[in-house]
This record gives C-alpha cells, structure tokens and sequence, in this order.
C-alpha cells in the first residue's frame, strides 16, 4: 500500500490495475482469503471509481462555463462603467467636480504639451 494517498495515482499504474483487474475477473476460481478482496468488492471499487471521475469531469465542465459567465458579465460591467464615464463628461463638461469624482482627471489639470528638443545628429 502507499503511503500517500492524497497524490493522484499515475497513469501508469491505473493502468495495469485495470489490466490486473480484467485478469481477475476472467478467474475462475478466484476465492481471496480475505473478503475485501473478491470479484464484488473489486468491481464496486472500479464502479466508484469511474462515477467519481465522471462526477470530476462534470465538475471540471461546471467550473470552466461558470468562469466564462463571471468573464463575460466582468466585461459588461466594465464597459457599462466606460459609457457611463463618457456619459457624464457629456452631461457635466470635461472639467467638472464629477468627473474627477469618478477618477478622471480635469481638463485643467492635464499637462499640456510642450515642444519637443530637436535631436542633433
């Protein structure tokens, strides 16, 4: 048995214990001293398994659309705050209180332009 049974197992070895498993079953006789062990058990083990992997790629699945939508409506809302911006630079003027409460600057704040130095070759 291993010791860390939190890690995934390796492809790997999944798959030889699916080829040791189909070998079990195409035993005849197959009677374990141990009870744990026997064709029952061993299948509802592989059973679990397989409906916990499908359970994951379906959570997997979940977890992908439901970050699109948190994407798409991030998108939206920042594009609505944009418009909205360019809403009230309109309504107020470029200078106003307002749109420096929103974060933008003042038109009379803004740096003008200066000349620029010729480059000498």
């Amino acid at each position: 048995m291993a010791r860390n049974q939190v890690k995934r197992i390796s492809p790997d070895n999944l798959t030889a214990d699916e080829a040791a498993f189909i070998a079990i079953e195409a035993l005849g006789n197959y009677q374990p001293a141990r009870g744990a062990y026997n064709k029952v058990n061993l299948v509802a083990c592989r059973d679990a398994m397989e409906a916990a992997r499908e359970l994951e790629v379906k959570a997997e699945n979940n977890l992908k659309a439901a970050r699109d939508d948190a994407v798409a409506s991030e998108w939206e809302f920042h594009n609505s705050i944009l418009g909205a911006k360019v809403q009230v630079i309109a309504q107020y003027g470029d200078d106003s209180n307002e749109v420096q409460a929103l974060g933008l600057k003042k038109k009379s704040e803004r740096k003008s332009p200066g000349r620029r130095k010729a480059v000498v070759k």
